[in-house]
């Protein structure tokens, strides 16, 4: 098992996450952080850490979705290793839904 970051990362990425992960399994793009599912430990210690819950265990509904997402981008992002400042309306953007279209493809 792995955990994997869902779209409500989209646009709001807090980067809470990252800080505690002890195998640095988490990747960044411009506008959202995903998780290497083959990297991940299974640990959990991120998943409280992110305030608009966006960390999900790879066993939730259209799991296999989340990870080829999360995998996918893994492997052509950035390996995340400097926390950022999040965006001004980081609280709005995090609480909004179905914004998969929003997903910046490019590295950060």
């Amino acid at each position: 098992m792995s955990y994997v970051v869902t779209t409500a990362c989209i646009d709001c990425k807090y980067e809470n996450c990252f800080e505690v992960c002890p195998v640095d399994c988490f990747y960044e793009a411009a506008n959202m952080i995903v998780i290497n599912t083959e990297e991940c430990i299974d640990c959990g210690v991120c998943e409280p850490e992110c305030p608009v819950d966006v960390i999900k265990p790879d066993m939730i509904d259209v799991a296999g979705m989340w990870i080829a997402l999360n995998q996918k981008f893994a492997e052509q992002w950035l390996d995340i290793c400097q926390k950022g400042d999040p965006p001004a309306d980081v609280d709005e953007l995090g609480q909004k839904t179905d914004k998969l279209a929003l997903l910046a493809e490019a590295p950060a």
